[in-house]
């Protein structure tokens, strides 16, 4: 089908509740345990992990929590952490409100510092308590109490797209996505706090944007099939070096689906479909004529509408002006680039590219991929004219491992990283 330029604001799946307005083909555009401790008890020893008894309180190092004692006006998003010399680590960590609640959160597993569950809340009081070990052993011990600010009037918005309990396919990217854009000089400290779990565990990485306005989480292969990802994007309060500070966490539990990829070759005009690495059915394509070629590379279905209409009629060129219904739409890139069922091309369709940019598929095929793929099935295009632009729809795939790791803000291990909590 034709091109048509990019309206609206993000694909429909995003949790801050954003939509797109469709139009056409076209270019460019083990659980880890929360760490909820009661108050502390009296200081014992141990060696060897064999209690050893009741410890002398005068044997108990002061340790220095952080935030310090009667600080005031700590952003909502503070954590909590204890100067140790070096070799030591926290062990217990409990924060309780001025009513005495006990705050859920958890250890980073680095043991660096202990992030509360969610936000604290503005302009309330906290008392924490730390405990630590020493690298000899000794405890170290101490209390802080703080404040937080009130809540600021300056915020920068946020989005996830990902929904609870959904399914989706095997290169469904975690995309957490930001306005205005995240500087880079504010990047690590956001992405410290952006986490990710997966069952069965894998590792994984950030990539920002060039802009700052989304970043990407992936591994460095695509999803286990049946994988389970919990993801946290915990904003609320972040300082930014702009004035601005976060304005919620979000959150979503999702579920991976079976493996189900389509690829696409320019050179014998057929998709090749998987299911699970096995061939499953083979179709005739017609994809973007010379002057609008489709986009080679990785993509990935981010939104399907069973019928719609491409409106093209403010598109600078009066040639690829129209208004068309269409049906079984997926859309895969930002720029207008869709499968989709063609009933007029199909004489061409393993013939000859005669679409702005589209893959053209028969009804009937275009219905057959539609009820069996999902928001998150890669589609591989290859041996067209132009090359997939970064950031023209969920393009995480499209870089290998390697390149995809240099868009993170943090170091990344070779491997990728494993949950931070």
């Amino acid at each position: 089908m034709g091109m048509f330029a990019r309206t609206g604001a993000r694909v429909g799946v995003l949790v801050l509740t954003a939509s797109v307005a469709l139009a056409g083909c076209g270019s460019d555009g083990g659980k880890q345990a929360e760490f909820v401790q009661g108050p502390t008890p009296a200081p014992s020893s141990s060696v060897g992990g064999v209690s050893g008894g009741p410890v002398d309180p005068a044997s108990v190092v002061d340790l220095t929590v952080s935030p310090a004692d009667k600080a005031k006006d700590r952003p909502v998003s503070t954590e909590i952490s204890g100067k140790l010399p070096e070799g030591g680590k926290l062990t217990e960590v409990s924060l309780t409100t001025a009513g005495g609640d006990q705050v859920k959160g958890s250890l980073r597993t680095d043991g660096s510092s202990w992030v509360p569950a969610a936000p604290l809340k503005y302009g309330a009081k906290y008392t924490a308590t730390v405990v630590g070990t020493g690298p000899g052993g000794e405890r170290h011990e101490g209390t802080s109490s703080f404040t937080t600010m009130a809540k600021p009037s300056s915020m920068i918005t946020s989005g996830l797209y990902l929904f609870d309990d959904k399914s989706y396919g095997v290169a469904m990217p975690v995309v957490a996505e930001f306005h205005p854009g995240i500087p880079k000089k504010d990047r690590a400290a956001v992405q410290k706090r952006m986490f990710v779990k997966t069952d069965p565990p894998q590792p994984g990485a950030w990539h920002w944007v060039s802009n700052g306005t989304q970043a990407y989480y992936r591994a460095p292969e695509y999803w286990k099939p049946e994988t389970t990802i919990e993801v946290r994007i915990a904003l609320a309060g972040i300082p930014l070096s702009n004035g601005r500070y976060g304005n919620v966490d979000r959150k979503a539990t999702a579920k991976i689906g079976r493996s189900f990829e389509m690829k696409v070759d320019n050179a014998s005009k057929k998709m090749t479909v998987y299911e699970n690495g096995q061939v499953v059915k083979t179709m005739p394509v017609s994809l973007g004529k010379k002057s609008t070629p489709s986009s080679s590379g990785t993509m990935v279905v981010m939104e399907k509408q069973a019928a719609t209409v491409f409106d093209t009629t403010d598109d600078p060129n009066p040639e690829n002006r129209y208004v068309t219904d269409i049906e079984f739409a997926q859309r895969i890139t930002w720029g207008g680039e869709y499968i989709h069922a063609a009933p007029w091309s199909v004489q061409h369709q393993g013939q000859r590219n005669v679409s702005h940019g589209c893959v053209n598929v028969s009804t009937e095929n275009a219905k057959w991929l539609f009820e069996r793929t999902r928001v998150g099935d890669p589609i591989t295009i290859a041996g067209t004219e132009r090359k997939l632009a970064a950031g023209n729809g969920w393009t995480a795939w499209n870089l290998d491992w390697a390149e995809f790791k240099k868009g993170s803000a943090l170091p990344v291990p070779e491997e990728g990283a494993g949950p931070a909590v």
